[in-house]
């Protein structure tokens, strides 16, 4: 993937490849907000640029993120940055915090996320408290360690932004980000996440180590970065909600690409190396990615550019191999090949 891509966060052009002047004022601020997340999270995360774009649209789209990483490479830094660029002004009725995060352990009760009903002697009434659900970023560490019942908890979180405690449901914010991990080198004491919950994730990234320079410049800056932590909040909940709701309007997706992302899937299914394919899911959430990722790039449609971007990051997690087949990447790039070249030539005419 090409990095530099999240530096091309700059005003739209203006005009279309028709030459016709479209109206892209509204989306225009729409990609101020995308480069202002970009511009502060790089601040705190060095050496992840393509991660912090995958993050960026995945939090624009309102999906969620699964990393498979190994401690220290830097998971909680990138979940603490993008919470600490969302400012928000708390209140004692909604108690929504930027960023929380949760260690997930064998352990761990779904009262401990989702928070209990508290009696309170003084007032004679039974109050709920929070629990760390109640955030607009939630980074859930090893989240592979815990039960089933409170991967249950998690599931109803993700899908449908809202937790049930005694028969009582409350609600989540409308931005609701979850930045899970995973551990792929240790497998001890670990509970497979099941495929239901697999495909709540958006994205599922692998984070290798970053370059030699990258590295020396986490060293050389540690302390700045450090001074950093709290001081720039310039990205507002309702900016990014704003984002969210202008890129859906003015964005197009065309049926060629609808079209393509079918038969990709088609393709995978009727694959004899595939044993269980993609969800129609997986790809109704692919279509707002693909439209931040659009945006991300100066233009108000999506691409082939777009679907060869994102498509890996989407289908990786979600597609069953058969015994003895493990190169899933050449499996993607093959059943994409057909319609891919077919969406290019349809672009053409």
């Amino acid at each position: 993937m090409n990095s530099g891509n999240t530096d091309k966060v700059t005003e739209l052009t203006s005009t279309d490849t028709n030459g016709a002047k479209p109206n892209t004022d509204s989306l225009e601020v729409a990609t101020k907000t995308l480069k202002e997340l970009n511009d502060i999270v790089k601040q705190q995360v060095l050496g992840r640029d393509d991660v912090i774009e995958l993050a960026i649209i995945a939090l624009i789209a309102d999906g969620h993120i699964l990393l498979e990483d190994f401690p220290g490479s830097g998971k909680t830094t990138l979940a603490k940055a993008m919470g600490e660029a969302i400012e928000t002004r708390q209140s004692t009725d909604e108690p929504i915090v930027p960023f929380r995060r949760i260690q997930f352990t064998p352990d761990l009760l779904p009262s401990d996320i989702t928070g209990v009903p508290v009696f309170d002697s003084n007032s004679n009434a039974v109050h709920f408290h929070h629990g760390p659900l109640f955030a607009h970023v939630v980074l859930a560490d090893e989240i592979n360690r815990t039960s089933p019942k409170v991967q249950s908890a998690m599931l109803e979180a993700m899908g449908e932004k809202q937790v049930t405690v005694d028969n009582t449901t409350y609600l989540l914010d409308d931005l609701f980000f979850v930045i899970a991990t995973q551990n792929p080198l240790d497998l001890i004491g670990t509970y497979p996440l099941p495929t239901p919950q697999l495909d709540r994730f958006l994205f599922k990234i692998t984070m290798d180590h970053i370059d030699r320079a990258s590295e020396l410049e986490v060293l050389d800056s540690y302390k700045e970065r450090r001074q950093l932590t709290n001081q720039h909040k310039t990205v507002t909940r309702s900016d990014v909600l704003m984002a969210r709701s202008i890129i859906d309007k003015n964005v197009e997706i065309s049926a060629q690409i609808k079209a393509t992302l079918v038969d990709i899937s088609r393709n995978l299914r009727k694959d004899d190396r595939v044993l269980q394919g993609n969800s129609t899911r997986s790809m109704v959430l692919l279509l707002p990615a693909l439209q931040v990722s659009a945006a991300l790039r100066q233009r108000e449609y999506v691409s082939t550019e777009d679907i060869e971007l994102l498509i890996p990051h989407v289908l990786n997690h979600r597609i069953e191999l058969a015994p003895g087949v493990s190169d899933i990447k050449k499996i993607l790039q093959e059943n994409m090949q057909e319609p891919i070249e077919k969406l290019a030539k349809s672009t053409l005419k």
